[in-house]
């Protein structure tokens, strides 16, 4: 390895460990976001309800990987705006994702949702707006910087030290990749899921 190609290698290190130490930090902080998750996902299975997610952008992509792994749990799961998910009814759960506290489009689903008689637990970094009380049964708080904190941190020269290392704000999203995943291990556990059970249930067709 030349000199230059160690030098490369060497900050790649440095930048994937203060990406993940960011990340880590997140999940320090007081957060009932993964008890939320476990304890509602695992009330709707108890009463034969179906998942459902929503989100936008970066967040509704994370919001698609943790449908995949509900269903590797064996779990009726399915993304908002699919063209097989049914119809929501009273019963079934709905997990939306609006890390800055609200987006239109998720309040409109939300309160779909809600009226057709599925519960809503919303996941956001900031619990404390006006829309999580609106329109969501429970919330799931991940204290984590969105790009609506980033956009504040620039414009705030004293607290440019703690803006985070990832572009735009991402730190709520990569802390939600963490965070489901943390959810699946207890769901595997609480549900009496073994890892060969999810294997199975991954799909061939690719």
């Amino acid at each position: 390895m030349s000199g230059s190609d160690a030098a490369a290698a060497s900050s790649a290190r440095a930048d994937a460990a203060a990406i993940c130490a960011q990340i880590a930090a997140v999940f320090s902080a007081e957060s009932a976001g993964r008890s939320v998750l476990v304890s509602e996902i695992s009330a709707a299975a108890a009463r034969g309800g179906r998942v459902f997610v929503h989100g936008v952008g970066r967040e509704g992509l994370m919001m698609r990987a943790l449908c995949m792994r509900l269903a590797h749990l064996g779990l009726p799961a399915h993304c908002v705006g699919d063209v097989t998910a049914p119809p929501a009814l009273t019963g079934d759960l709905l997990l939306a994702s609006a890390g800055p506290g609200t987006f239109s489009t998720v309040d409109a689903i939300c309160g779909v949702a809600r009226g057709a008689g599925a519960r809503v637990v919303l996941l956001t970094a900031r619990p404390e707006g006006n829309f999580p009380l609106r329109q969501a049964d429970v919330v799931a708080h991940l204290p984590a910087q969105t790009m609506a904190d980033d956009e504040e941190v620039a414009a705030t020269t004293e607290r440019q030290s703690s803006r985070a290392k990832l572009p735009m704000g991402s730190l709520y999203e990569g802390a939600m990749f963490v965070l489901f995943e943390m959810v699946v291990l207890e769901l595997a556990g609480v549900l009496g899921q073994s890892a060969a059970q999810m294997r199975e249930r991954h799909t061939n067709l690719e």
